[in-house]
């Protein structure tokens, strides 16, 4: 594990126990399109970065759900929620930029709000558009405010600028089937399949 992948695992463990705390103030948009992607897997499915498990209710019954994050803290979180909704959850440690998973092991990849903090972008999306079978999906949603002006210009400074998650999904060999933006522009939403 590199050193930015550390730095961002010590800082979820230090968030772990407060971070469902502002979930009190995330806005309506947010809270349906949580409902709508996670509500459109399907088969196996995983959930990149699922942190404290605030996703795993939207889930369908049907679902066999694996989460994967970097953070041991927040997955025993997840744990505590998943047991407390009796929900069948595999929860596993691990980096998005390079996952233990076999390749084409899941029909569904879902991440919430997530890439944005992955150290490298295009790393875990090459690594979601590995473990998809062939035909499998990618929803995912995340905040984009760094590719407005004035943010844009500060993004240019960083070693390892983001870049919007559309763009990065399609260089690594997705087919996007949708996209649109959310919050005067500041989120993506998306959904997207590997090619069979």
């Amino acid at each position: 594990m590199d050193a930015r992948t550390e730095k961002a695992r010590k800082l979820w463990d230090d968030r772990s126990g407060s971070y469902d705390s502002g979930g009190r103030y995330e806005p309506p948009a947010i809270l349906r399109t949580r409902a709508l992607l996670c509500g459109g897997a399907r088969g196996r499915t995983l959930e990149v970065a699922v942190g404290t498990g605030r996703n795993l209710e939207y889930y369908p019954p049907q679902v066999k759900l694996t989460g994967l994050d970097l953070s041991p803290a927040m997955l025993s979180r997840a744990r505590d929620r998943a047991e407390e909704q009796g929900r069948p959850v595999s929860l596993v440690e691990g980096d998005a930029q390079q996952m233990s998973f076999a390749d084409r092991s899941f029909d569904t990849v879902v991440c919430v709000l997530a890439l944005c903090a992955v150290p490298d972008q295009e790393r875990a999306l090459a690594e979601m558009h590995r473990v998809l079978v062939p035909g499998g999906r990618l929803l995912l949603v995340d905040h984009i405010e760094y590719t407005r002006f004035p943010f844009r210009l500060r993004e240019r400074l960083r070693k390892h600028p983001r870049r919007l998650p559309r763009a990065v999904a399609e260089e690594v060999g997705f087919e996007v089937g949708h996209h649109d933006r959310l919050l005067l522009g500041l989120v993506e939403r998306l959904v997207a399949h590997r090619p069979r």
